[in-house]
């Protein structure tokens, strides 16, 4: 089985947020929302739930970002 980068998928308060995604985009990330369920469309994330946990680990991962944070607050 692939192990994917996206795992856990947390409940927390939404904030709403209106985006436009070219179709086949979406397209992609419906098919990853299908991986991440195990293969099995029945019961996958849908795209709307799968894109801020996507983000957050986009962030998480740019090391440029964390350095330009970090002495931001150093300031």
């Amino acid at each position: 089985m692939t192990r994917l980068k996206l795992a856990d998928l947390k409940d927390e308060k939404p904030v709403r947020l209106t985006l436009e995604i070219p179709a086949r985009l979406h397209r992609t990330l419906a098919a990853y929302a299908v991986a991440v369920n195990g293969g099995d469309p029945k019961g996958a994330p849908t795209v709307e739930r799968l894109v801020p946990p996507m983000l957050e680990r986009f962030i998480a991962a740019d090391r440029a970002f964390a350095k330009a944070r970090r002495s931001r607050k150093e300031t």
